[in-house]
């Protein structure tokens, strides 16, 4: 956490993944200190969610993070600063617990005063992480995977209940009608980077919000990259098209099946001896997990954590639900003073909004995404996507995103490389052209 020396009225909160620390996100950070100083912008890495918190789910998550933010601007606010602006970014599940904290932010009215510049994600699995594929390897998958992340799994694999609502949280998170997306809508950018190759935690339809995934076969496709980005940040207005199919040479398909038998062996190896006995240790580390985040969820829910639960969850989530209990504090006074029976009740300014969030998507904002992957005419094969994930991508397609596709092709893992997670690291240097053009295209 930075000290509170400058006279910055814009506050800018960085919010790690899973298994996440602050440490993480240290290049972000430090990339926007160097181009912005203490004056200009008040940056917070939080830091009530990091390690094994983030198995306690997104919702116990979000509440931390909202508490730390809100403690921050009491802060600064009590060393004279008013806050007026408000940034967030979140890397891989932490794009998903900035987007929960949002909505509460939202409904506790903080955007009245506080305007919201910036949202960006890295990486971030914002349709869940459930295998769209078909069979039985995708089934095993996808079911043992929801229940060795404790909460956040389940939530991330979309077989959670959400509350009352029998709905997965994400899907709530992403109604149109919810605090959720109301609060979104309230950004004046939003962004998000997704990684269109070998990043295995959180694969690009998911990290692009995207029914498709033209990336599967990159010999299939031509790549449309922006200028100055060395080839590593795809157009977002045309990143991608078919390519004429052609057949290599006797010589070059040879030399490919020799390359990929060799590297083969190492992962033939993995599979064979290493993956059994780290599947033993890991089961049996997300067991133990899974029964101290069940007493963690305890204790944060009966207010005993220093977060005051109560107040986040007795608000209504849904945008009508508010508007009801609005209307009838209204009526009810109206009635207490005397005045007439059937006054009626202003259009919250929320209406204002819902164009943006239920409109077509050809009639979004300028620089905004158009349907899956800009560009109009390309066609590709549509993902084996739930009913819910559809619904999801058509909300947050609604309410606008910029989407930047970044090809990293100097690490066989790509989802710490996006951010610079470890900046010691060979081959990350790629990773540092992201962060360079997010700082760039950041609003102060």
């Amino acid at each position: 956490m930075e000290s509170i020396s400058g006279k910055a009225d814009h506050l800018v909160v960085l919010v790690h993944g899973m298994w996440g620390q602050p440490s993480h996100l240290e290049y972000l950070s430090k990339s926007l200190r160097e181009s912005y100083d203490q004056d200009q912008i008040h940056i917070l890495v939080a830091k009530s969610n990091a390690n094994t918190y983030t198995y306690d789910g997104i919702e116990t998550g979000g509440e931390r993070i909202t508490h730390e933010i809100e403690a921050e601007i009491k802060k600064i606010e009590e060393s004279g600063t008013s806050i007026r602006k408000l940034s967030v970014i979140g890397y891989s599940m932490g794009g998903l617990v900035a987007r929960y904290a949002i909505g509460l932010l939202y409904s506790a009215g903080l955007f009245k005063t506080v305007e919201a510049v910036n949202f960006t994600t890295f990486a971030t699995p914002h349709l869940g992480v459930r295998a769209p594929i078909t069979g039985k390897a995708s089934q095993i998958w996808n079911v043992l995977g929801a229940r060795t992340l404790s909460t956040s799994g389940q939530q991330m694999f979309l077989v959670d209940k959400f509350r009352d609502t029998g709905r997965p949280l994400l899907h709530v998170l992403a109604d149109p009608s919810s605090i959720f997306i109301r609060g979104l809508s309230q950004f004046r950018h939003r962004t998000l980077y997704a990684n269109i190759l070998n990043d295995r935690s959180v694969v690009y339809y998911t990290a692009a919000i995207s029914s498709t995934d033209p990336y599967a076969n990159l010999d299939l496709v031509q790549l449309h990259p922006l200028t100055d980005t060395d080839s590593v940040i795809l157009d977002p207005s045309h990143p991608v098209s078919h390519k004429t199919p052609t057949t290599p040479p006797l010589l070059s398909r040879l030399r490919s099946a020799a390359t990929t038998t060799v590297t083969s062996i190492p992962w033939a190896f993995f599979l064979t001896v290493l993956l059994p006995v780290g599947t033993v240790f890991f089961l049996t580390s997300a067991g133990i997990q899974t029964i101290r985040s069940a007493q963690r969820r305890k204790l944060h829910d009966s207010g005993k954590t220093g977060v005051q639960v109560e107040k986040y969850r007795s608000a209504p989530f849904m945008v009508d639900e508010l508007r009801s209990v609005a209307d009838r504090v209204y009526n009810a006074a109206a009635n207490t003073a005397g005045g007439e029976e059937y006054l009626p009740t202003p259009p919250p300014e929320e209406a204002e909004r819902e164009p943006l969030v239920k409109g077509s998507r050809e009639t979004l904002v300028e620089g905004k995404e158009v349907g899956d992957e800009a560009g109009g005419s390309e066609k590709w094969p549509t993902l084996a996507l739930t009913k819910e994930q559809f619904e999801m991508i058509d909300a947050l397609d609604g309410v606008g995103f910029t989407k930047y596709r970044v090809h990293i092709t100097t690490v066989r893992h790509s989802h710490a490389a996006i951010v610079v997670r470890t900046p010691w690291r060979p081959g990350f240097g790629q990773g540092r052209t992201v962060v360079k053009h997010w700082v760039e295209k950041f609003v102060v």
